[in-house]
Protein backbone atom coordinates (compact mmCIF):
# COMPACT_ATOMS: atom_id res chain seq x y z
CA UNK A 1 0.00 0.00 0.00
CA UNK A 2 1.37 3.32 -0.19
CA UNK A 3 1.46 5.81 2.36
CA UNK A 4 -1.40 8.64 2.02
CA UNK A 5 -1.55 11.81 3.70
CA UNK A 6 -4.83 12.45 5.71
CA UNK A 7 -7.28 15.18 3.67
CA UNK A 8 -6.05 18.07 5.92
CA UNK A 9 -8.04 21.06 4.07
CA UNK A 10 -5.10 22.77 3.32
CA UNK A 11 -4.66 26.44 2.65
CA UNK A 12 -1.88 28.66 2.05
CA UNK A 13 -3.44 31.28 4.69
CA UNK A 14 -5.49 29.25 7.68
CA UNK A 15 -7.72 31.53 9.51
CA UNK A 16 -6.05 34.90 10.47
CA UNK A 17 -2.83 33.60 8.96
CA UNK A 18 -0.97 36.19 7.88
CA UNK A 19 1.06 37.17 4.21
CA UNK A 20 3.46 39.28 5.13
CA UNK A 21 5.24 39.42 1.77
CA UNK A 22 4.75 37.19 -1.51
CA UNK A 23 6.83 37.05 -4.90
CA UNK A 24 10.54 36.41 -5.72
CA UNK A 25 12.37 33.50 -5.54
CA UNK A 26 13.41 33.95 -9.34
CA UNK A 27 16.98 32.40 -10.25
CA UNK A 28 18.80 35.31 -10.41
CA UNK A 29 22.52 35.72 -11.05
CA UNK A 30 24.52 38.79 -10.87
CA UNK A 31 27.08 40.50 -13.45
CA UNK A 32 29.90 38.55 -11.24
CA UNK A 33 28.52 34.98 -11.19
CA UNK A 34 26.91 35.39 -7.75
CA UNK A 35 23.19 34.23 -7.09
CA UNK A 36 21.18 37.08 -6.30
CA UNK A 37 17.93 34.68 -5.70
CA UNK A 38 15.71 36.31 -2.79
CA UNK A 39 14.56 34.01 -0.80
CA UNK A 40 11.12 33.52 0.46
CA UNK A 41 10.92 32.45 4.16
CA UNK A 42 7.90 31.04 5.81
CA UNK A 43 7.53 30.93 9.81
CA UNK A 44 4.65 30.88 12.15
CA UNK A 45 4.20 34.23 14.31
CA UNK A 46 4.86 31.95 17.76
CA UNK A 47 7.81 31.96 20.45
CA UNK A 48 8.34 27.96 19.23
CA UNK A 49 9.58 29.93 15.73
CA UNK A 50 11.82 32.69 17.63
CA UNK A 51 14.52 31.37 15.92
CA UNK A 52 12.73 33.43 12.86
CA UNK A 53 11.34 36.21 14.60
CA UNK A 54 14.95 37.49 16.34
CA UNK A 55 17.20 36.49 12.95
CA UNK A 56 14.37 38.62 11.11
CA UNK A 57 14.24 41.82 13.26
CA UNK A 58 17.97 41.68 14.25
CA UNK A 59 18.69 41.87 10.37
CA UNK A 60 20.58 38.20 10.88
CA UNK A 61 19.07 36.83 7.97
CA UNK A 62 19.93 40.29 5.59
CA UNK A 63 23.34 40.36 6.66
CA UNK A 64 23.65 36.81 5.77
CA UNK A 65 21.74 36.40 2.69
CA UNK A 66 23.05 40.14 1.39
CA UNK A 67 19.60 41.12 1.22
CA UNK A 68 16.41 40.77 3.43
CA UNK A 69 14.35 37.96 2.52
CA UNK A 70 10.60 38.08 1.48
CA UNK A 71 8.71 36.34 4.10
CA UNK A 72 5.29 34.84 4.49
CA UNK A 73 3.46 33.78 7.98
CA UNK A 74 0.95 30.64 8.68
CA UNK A 75 -1.22 29.91 11.64
CA UNK A 76 0.26 26.77 10.97
CA UNK A 77 2.20 23.42 9.29
CA UNK A 78 -0.43 22.21 6.91
CA UNK A 79 -0.58 25.71 5.49
CA UNK A 80 3.30 26.30 5.53
CA UNK A 81 3.81 22.99 3.45
CA UNK A 82 1.06 23.44 0.95
CA UNK A 83 2.88 26.95 0.29
CA UNK A 84 5.73 25.23 -0.65
CA UNK A 85 4.04 22.53 -2.51
CA UNK A 86 2.58 25.62 -4.44
CA UNK A 87 6.11 27.14 -4.53
CA UNK A 88 5.02 30.17 -2.97
CA UNK A 89 8.12 29.97 -0.39
CA UNK A 90 11.59 28.12 -0.93
CA UNK A 91 11.97 27.70 3.11
CA UNK A 92 9.87 27.46 6.33
CA UNK A 93 10.13 26.59 9.62
CA UNK A 94 7.53 24.28 10.58
CA UNK A 95 6.68 20.94 12.91
CA UNK A 96 7.82 17.79 12.84
CA UNK A 97 4.25 16.10 11.47
CA UNK A 98 3.61 18.47 8.61
CA UNK A 99 7.38 17.68 7.74
CA UNK A 100 6.46 14.21 7.64
CA UNK A 101 3.30 14.90 5.67
CA UNK A 102 4.58 16.73 3.34
CA UNK A 103 7.44 14.57 2.28
CA UNK A 104 5.18 11.22 2.26
CA UNK A 105 2.55 13.00 -0.08
CA UNK A 106 5.59 14.31 -2.69
CA UNK A 107 6.88 10.39 -2.54
CA UNK A 108 10.06 12.06 -0.72
CA UNK A 109 10.71 14.39 -3.48
CA UNK A 110 9.51 17.82 -2.45
CA UNK A 111 11.28 18.96 0.95
CA UNK A 112 14.20 17.87 2.90
CA UNK A 113 15.09 19.04 6.97
CA UNK A 114 17.89 20.57 6.75
CA UNK A 115 18.08 22.09 10.75
CA UNK A 116 16.22 22.04 14.04
CA UNK A 117 15.08 25.39 15.47
CA UNK A 118 13.31 24.56 18.46
CA UNK A 119 12.19 21.99 21.35
CA UNK A 120 9.35 21.87 23.61
CA UNK A 121 7.34 25.07 24.44
CA UNK A 122 3.52 23.13 24.06
CA UNK A 123 0.65 21.90 26.49
CA UNK A 124 -2.84 21.03 26.92
CA UNK A 125 -4.12 23.74 28.49
CA UNK A 126 -7.88 23.42 30.30
CA UNK A 127 -10.70 24.93 32.60
CA UNK A 128 -9.46 24.44 35.93
CA UNK A 129 -12.25 22.18 36.76
CA UNK A 130 -10.99 19.54 34.80
CA UNK A 131 -8.25 17.41 36.75
CA UNK A 132 -7.89 14.06 34.60
CA UNK A 133 -7.83 12.53 31.44
CA UNK A 134 -11.34 11.37 32.56
CA UNK A 135 -12.65 14.47 32.93
CA UNK A 136 -11.76 15.12 28.79
CA UNK A 137 -14.71 12.99 28.28
CA UNK A 138 -17.77 14.81 25.95
CA UNK A 139 -15.36 18.17 26.55
CA UNK A 140 -14.39 20.59 22.90
CA UNK A 141 -9.92 20.73 22.94
CA UNK A 142 -8.70 23.27 20.12
CA UNK A 143 -5.66 22.47 18.19
CA UNK A 144 -4.09 24.72 15.42
CA UNK A 145 -5.12 22.67 12.52
CA UNK A 146 -6.02 19.18 11.69
CA UNK A 147 -3.01 17.25 10.83
CA UNK A 148 -0.19 19.53 12.94
CA UNK A 149 2.18 18.83 15.49
CA UNK A 150 -0.14 19.91 18.44
CA UNK A 151 -2.94 18.24 16.74
CA UNK A 152 -1.54 15.15 16.51
CA UNK A 153 0.13 15.09 19.88
CA UNK A 154 -3.33 15.66 21.35
CA UNK A 155 -4.46 12.79 19.87
CA UNK A 156 -2.07 10.31 20.51
CA UNK A 157 -2.39 11.24 24.42
CA UNK A 158 -6.34 10.80 24.17
CA UNK A 159 -5.63 7.21 22.81
CA UNK A 160 -3.14 6.55 25.17
CA UNK A 161 -5.78 7.45 28.21
CA UNK A 162 -8.63 5.20 26.38
CA UNK A 163 -10.26 8.04 24.57
CA UNK A 164 -11.55 8.45 20.98
CA UNK A 165 -11.36 11.16 18.60
CA UNK A 166 -12.23 11.36 14.73
CA UNK A 167 -11.16 14.21 12.06
CA UNK A 168 -14.53 15.34 12.09
CA UNK A 169 -14.65 16.08 15.70
CA UNK A 170 -16.36 13.36 16.86
CA UNK A 171 -15.56 10.34 19.43
CA UNK A 172 -14.99 10.52 23.52
CA UNK A 173 -13.35 14.48 22.59
CA UNK A 174 -14.18 16.44 20.53
CA UNK A 175 -11.35 17.78 18.46
CA UNK A 176 -11.55 21.59 17.00
CA UNK A 177 -8.99 23.16 14.82
CA UNK A 178 -8.61 26.29 14.90
CA UNK A 179 -6.63 29.22 14.89
CA UNK A 180 -4.39 30.17 17.52
CA UNK A 181 -5.93 33.40 17.95
CA UNK A 182 -9.48 32.21 17.95
CA UNK A 183 -8.31 29.76 20.48
CA UNK A 184 -7.52 32.18 22.90
CA UNK A 185 -11.07 33.65 22.44
CA UNK A 186 -12.45 30.58 22.67
CA UNK A 187 -11.63 29.97 25.72
CA UNK A 188 -11.84 33.23 27.10
CA UNK A 189 -15.56 32.52 26.24
CA UNK A 190 -16.18 29.33 27.82
CA UNK A 191 -16.63 27.63 24.26
CA UNK A 192 -14.14 25.43 24.18
CA UNK A 193 -12.77 23.25 27.25
CA UNK A 194 -8.79 23.48 26.47
CA UNK A 195 -6.20 23.85 23.45
CA UNK A 196 -3.11 21.68 22.88
CA UNK A 197 -0.98 24.56 21.68
CA UNK A 198 2.54 26.06 21.38
CA UNK A 199 3.82 28.88 22.84
CA UNK A 200 2.87 31.66 23.97
CA UNK A 201 -0.62 30.31 23.33
CA UNK A 202 -0.29 27.77 26.40
CA UNK A 203 1.25 30.56 28.53
CA UNK A 204 -1.70 33.32 27.22
CA UNK A 205 -4.67 31.12 28.19
CA UNK A 206 -3.33 30.59 31.56
CA UNK A 207 -2.34 34.35 32.03
CA UNK A 208 -5.16 36.14 30.34
CA UNK A 209 -7.83 33.58 31.37
CA UNK A 210 -6.41 31.04 34.28
CA UNK A 211 -6.49 27.96 32.29
CA UNK A 212 -4.84 25.42 33.64
CA UNK A 213 -2.20 23.13 32.29
CA UNK A 214 -2.84 19.37 32.40
CA UNK A 215 -0.08 18.42 30.22
CA UNK A 216 3.41 19.65 29.75
CA UNK A 217 3.81 18.20 26.47
CA UNK A 218 8.19 17.77 27.46
CA UNK A 219 6.77 15.69 30.02
CA UNK A 220 5.76 12.84 27.27
CA UNK A 221 9.06 12.94 25.96
CA UNK A 222 12.89 11.14 26.86
CA UNK A 223 14.92 13.65 28.66
CA UNK A 224 11.98 16.13 27.87
CA UNK A 225 13.56 16.67 24.56
CA UNK A 226 11.20 16.56 21.54
CA UNK A 227 11.21 18.61 18.09
CA UNK A 228 8.54 21.20 17.49
CA UNK A 229 9.96 23.21 15.06
CA UNK A 230 12.43 22.40 11.93
CA UNK A 231 13.44 24.68 8.90
CA UNK A 232 12.71 22.73 5.92
CA UNK A 233 13.61 23.45 2.59
CA UNK A 234 12.13 22.71 -1.03
CA UNK A 235 14.51 20.18 -2.30
CA UNK A 236 14.01 22.27 -5.97
CA UNK A 237 15.63 25.39 -4.11
CA UNK A 238 18.26 23.50 -2.83
CA UNK A 239 19.81 21.74 -5.71
CA UNK A 240 19.69 25.33 -7.70
CA UNK A 241 21.11 27.66 -4.64
CA UNK A 242 23.26 25.22 -2.77
CA UNK A 243 25.21 28.00 -1.57
CA UNK A 244 22.04 30.49 -0.39
CA UNK A 245 20.80 28.09 1.59
CA UNK A 246 24.30 27.24 3.39
CA UNK A 247 24.07 31.02 4.37
CA UNK A 248 20.50 30.58 4.94
CA UNK A 249 21.96 28.04 7.83
CA UNK A 250 24.65 30.49 8.44
CA UNK A 251 21.97 33.04 9.56
CA UNK A 252 20.39 30.13 11.47
CA UNK A 253 22.94 29.02 13.32
CA UNK A 254 23.89 32.68 14.55
CA UNK A 255 20.26 33.32 15.70
CA UNK A 256 19.94 30.47 17.51
CA UNK A 257 23.33 31.37 19.11
CA UNK A 258 22.31 34.76 19.89
CA UNK A 259 19.17 33.45 21.60
CA UNK A 260 21.17 31.41 23.89
CA UNK A 261 23.39 34.02 24.83
CA UNK A 262 20.85 37.02 25.26
CA UNK A 263 18.22 35.84 26.18
CA UNK A 264 16.84 39.49 27.17
CA UNK A 265 17.97 40.62 24.15
CA UNK A 266 16.07 37.87 21.90
CA UNK A 267 12.84 38.60 24.31
CA UNK A 268 13.09 41.96 22.95
CA UNK A 269 13.43 41.23 20.04
CA UNK A 270 11.02 38.12 19.24
CA UNK A 271 8.36 40.43 20.97
CA UNK A 272 9.59 43.22 18.42
CA UNK A 273 8.54 41.18 15.91
CA UNK A 274 5.61 39.53 16.83
CA UNK A 275 3.96 43.06 17.44
CA UNK A 276 4.63 43.98 13.59
CA UNK A 277 3.25 40.87 12.50
CA UNK A 278 0.37 40.66 14.94
CA UNK A 279 -0.29 44.28 16.05
CA UNK A 280 -0.42 42.75 19.69
CA UNK A 281 3.05 42.43 21.61
CA UNK A 282 3.48 39.96 24.50
CA UNK A 283 2.93 41.72 28.15
CA UNK A 284 5.78 40.52 29.79
CA UNK A 285 4.78 37.95 32.33
CA UNK A 286 3.68 35.78 29.09
CA UNK A 287 6.75 36.58 27.05
CA UNK A 288 9.64 35.48 30.10
CA UNK A 289 7.35 32.19 30.71
CA UNK A 290 7.10 31.08 26.60
CA UNK A 291 10.87 31.49 26.67
CA UNK A 292 11.36 29.43 29.92
CA UNK A 293 9.18 26.73 27.90
CA UNK A 294 11.71 26.46 24.89
CA UNK A 295 14.92 25.46 24.08
CA UNK A 296 16.32 26.43 20.74
CA UNK A 297 18.68 24.31 19.36
CA UNK A 298 20.32 23.06 15.60
CA UNK A 299 19.74 19.74 16.22
CA UNK A 300 16.62 18.46 14.67
CA UNK A 301 16.28 15.31 17.36
CA UNK A 302 15.47 12.84 14.86
CA UNK A 303 14.65 10.35 17.18
CA UNK A 304 11.31 12.32 17.82
CA UNK A 305 10.74 12.93 14.20
CA UNK A 306 10.42 9.26 14.11
CA UNK A 307 8.16 8.84 16.96
CA UNK A 308 5.76 11.40 15.35
CA UNK A 309 5.16 9.59 12.42
CA UNK A 310 4.33 6.64 14.49
CA UNK A 311 1.90 8.76 16.81
CA UNK A 312 0.08 10.21 13.48
CA UNK A 313 0.37 6.30 12.43
CA UNK A 314 -1.58 5.35 15.65
CA UNK A 315 -3.97 7.74 15.33
CA UNK A 316 -4.90 7.35 11.81
CA UNK A 317 -3.66 10.35 9.92
CA UNK A 318 -0.87 8.73 8.07
CA UNK A 319 -0.15 5.47 7.02
CA UNK A 320 3.29 3.40 7.73
CA UNK A 321 6.14 5.27 6.07
CA UNK A 322 9.55 5.25 5.67
CA UNK A 323 11.51 8.32 6.44
CA UNK A 324 14.67 7.43 5.14
CA UNK A 325 16.38 10.71 3.06
CA UNK A 326 14.13 13.04 4.95
CA UNK A 327 17.21 15.00 6.31
CA UNK A 328 19.55 16.59 4.77
CA UNK A 329 22.03 18.20 7.67
CA UNK A 330 25.42 18.39 5.46
CA UNK A 331 25.49 21.38 4.92
CA UNK A 332 24.14 22.49 8.50
CA UNK A 333 27.21 20.36 9.53
CA UNK A 334 29.66 22.22 7.90
CA UNK A 335 28.57 25.52 9.40
CA UNK A 336 28.60 24.54 13.04
CA UNK A 337 32.50 22.43 11.87
CA UNK A 338 33.03 26.22 10.99
CA UNK A 339 32.13 27.40 13.79
CA UNK A 340 33.36 24.88 16.42
CA UNK A 341 30.16 23.62 17.66
CA UNK A 342 29.08 19.82 18.13
CA UNK A 343 27.14 18.33 14.41
CA UNK A 344 23.88 17.41 14.74
CA UNK A 345 22.70 13.76 13.56
CA UNK A 346 20.31 12.35 11.45
CA UNK A 347 18.82 9.59 13.71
Amino acid sequence: MKPRLAAFGLAIIVGTGLLTACGGGDDKKTSSGTDDTVVRLGFFPNITHATALVGIQKGIFTKHLGKAPKTLTFNAGPAATEAVFSGAVDATYVGPNPAINAFVKSHGQAIKIIAGAASGGAALIVKPSITSAADLRGKKIATPQLGNTQDVALRYWLKQQGLKTDKAGGGDVHVVPQDNSQTLQAFAQGQIDGAWVPEPYASRLILESKGKKLVDEASLWPGGKFVITNLIVRTEFLKKHPALVKKLLEAQVEATDYINSDKAGAEQAANTELGSLTGKPLKQAALDATFKNVTFTNDPIASSLQASAQHAEAVGLLDHVDLKGIYDLGPLNEVLKAKGEPAVSDS
